[in-house]
């Protein structure tokens, strides 16, 4: 067996990238597998311990975290990761068929319809922004920024407004609010971008129980840390009805649909960074 502390070569590292990408696509398409006998199975390929393999799934996982794509449940990311294994990750992606596509929701995923939304009682706590090794970076580059790709995906960003849609129209018929259940509107859909919003729903009790909420919602298949789009009109609403106003944060979106609320003020919860310019051409005398 391999020493503690030694480098994996080429080989080992494919092997290992192998094995993750296979466990993620079986848990993208809601089928079981089990982790250890994978582990298993990797100890005897590649002669590395129980531990040493489970790190660097680890690390798999924070490279996918980073490119803002789904990872393999169980292993939580863990940085300090090789530049070869940044290279195999990037040679997987580019190289497997339809995998990609798979796994940013770019083609329907067969359980996004079977999950119901799951809701944290608290979006994620603040954390400082870790800046990517130069090699991270320019595979990003490659597959797209994350926040980007998944703003011109129509079809998951209209999955994912349709999910909501349908939650809040359950959440209110559960709580004896059929009448209001049946006045949430799917504004994106019906009436266009311009409200700022995708979703009218309800409170549906206590005091404000009549009370619009108007949800804009993101979705992503990756994780809770996946950076989003919001634009100027959305900000500008959300600061003037902070009340009303919610972000849905749905993310994991292919298998676990778990989701978050973000509400006004905005600052204190997410770090806004201009990413757009409007360009005009200097007018001459």
């Amino acid at each position: 067996m391999a020493e503690a502390g030694q480098s994996w070569t080429d080989e080992e590292v494919e092997a290992i990238v192998a094995d993750y990408f296979a466990m993620l696509r079986l848990e993208q398409s809601g089928e079981r597998f089990i982790k250890s006998e994978h582990n298993r199975q990797l100890q005897r390929k590649i002669d590395r311990s129980k531990g040493s393999i489970e790190f660097k799934h680890a690390n798999i996982s924070a490279v996918l975290e980073q490119l803002g794509l789904p990872f393999v449940k169980g292993y939580k990311p863990r940085g300090h990761y090789q530049r070869k294994l940044l290279i195999a990750v990037e040679k997987k992606l580019q190289n497997e068929g339809g995998l990609h596509d798979m796994l940013t929701g770019s083609i329907e995923a067969s359980v996004s319809d079977l999950q119901p939304l799951d809701f944290d009682p608290a979006p994620p706590a603040p954390s400082e922004m870790r800046i990517p090794p130069d090699d991270l970076r320019r595979i990003a580059g490659i597959f797209g920024d994350p926040a980007e790709r998944d703003a011109r995906n129509r079809r998951l960003g209209q999955q994912g407004e349709k999910a909501v849609f349908e939650f809040e129209r359950g959440r209110l018929s559960c709580i004896g609010r059929d009448d209001l259940a049946e006045k949430v509107r799917w504004v994106a859909r019906d009436e266009g971008d311009g409200h700022g919003y995708d979703i009218v729903s309800f409170h549906g009790s206590g005091d404000r129980a009549e009370q619009e909420r108007w949800l804009e919602v993101k979705t992503t298949t990756g994780a809770s840390v996946t950076p989003f789009f919001i634009t100027r009109n959305e900000l500008r609403v959300a600061k003037n009805n902070p009340e009303q106003y919610r972000i849905v944060r749905l993310y994991d979106f292919n298998v676990k649909r778990r989701a978050f609320e973000l509400q006004p003020p905005l600052g204190g919860k997410v770090k806004l960074v201009p990413s757009v310019y409007k360009a005009r051409l200097w007018q001459t005398a």
